[in-house]
């Protein structure tokens, strides 16, 4: 399927991306009150870095990615599962029943979504009095390895924006008019890689990518060589979990 945002080479480097943090995962799990053997419909699964503890605490996933390169590993890595079923589709158009689902998730595929209409499919595909949420991980800028990168790309462009997801989510949902008892989580998790596995991360960071354009190539080739330059066979990224919790209005 082609979406506006095509993450087809991009899709191998996504399996160096660091898993979300698993206080923040609990609290999610606590405030959806999600049981084993409840279904979940996890959008823009992407290469099942949310469906993979959804499954492992018991619930049955549906997992709906558009791009079949991010479905194809995603399935791959779910194979010893078989609670999880893939399908095609997007946040605006799942292509799953109504009704049905005790909760939705959107692990850092909310904000290339047309947010209005993801959460109007939402909506659609809850039972009534059950949650969704959308969660993202944040690298802690203040981290000085952070620092130096976010420089790199600075100063290349000047103008780099992050986009909407490091945004508050809070009041677009609140006026989509669909959902009540919006709830913000957060937790903080270390991942540590070598610098080429850093590297690699950074090849499937698509904010970045689009951004960059043409300047891309250099812009990776310089965090290269300035992580090469830090003389560390592994590096601890600090990272935030940030997650927007919200109940169905019937």
């Amino acid at each position: 399927m082609k979406t506006a945002w095509d993450y087809t080479t991009l899709a191998q480097s996504y399996l160096k991306r660091p898993d979300y943090a698993p206080s923040a995962l609990e609290d999610i799990f606590r405030i959806a009150g999600l049981r084993a053997d409840d279904l979940v419909c996890d959008i823009g699964a992407g290469v099942a870095h949310l469906t993979l503890p959804l499954v492992r605490f018991g619930c049955r996933v549906d997992a709906v990615e558009p791009n079949d390169a991010m479905r194809a590993l995603g399935t791959r890595r779910t194979a010893d599962f078989p609670a999880v079923s893939w399908y095609e589709g997007t946040g605006e158009h799942t292509g799953r029943p109504g009704g049905i689902y005790d909760f939705v998730s959107f692990g850092s595929s909310f904000n290339v979504c047309d947010r209005a209409a993801a959460l109007a499919e939402t909506h659609r595909l809850l039972k009534p009095g059950k949650w969704f949420v959308c969660l993202w991980n944040h690298r802690d800028l203040r981290d000085p390895v952070q620092q130096g990168i976010e420089d790199i790309i600075r100063q290349a462009i000047p103008e780099y924006g992050y986009g909407t997801r490091r945004e508050d989510q809070t009041e677009v949902i609140r006026a989509s008019g669909l959902f009540t008892d919006i709830t913000p989580v957060q937790g903080e998790v270390e991942h540590a890689q070598s610098p080429a596995e850093i590297v690699e991360a950074w090849r499937s960071h698509s904010t970045l990518h689009r951004q960059a354009g043409d300047k891309f190539a250099t812009i990776i080739d310089r965090i290269e060589r300035y992580l090469a330059g830090l003389g560390r066979e592994s590096i601890a990224i600090p990272y935030t979990t940030r997650a927007w919790l919200a109940r169905r209005v019937d």
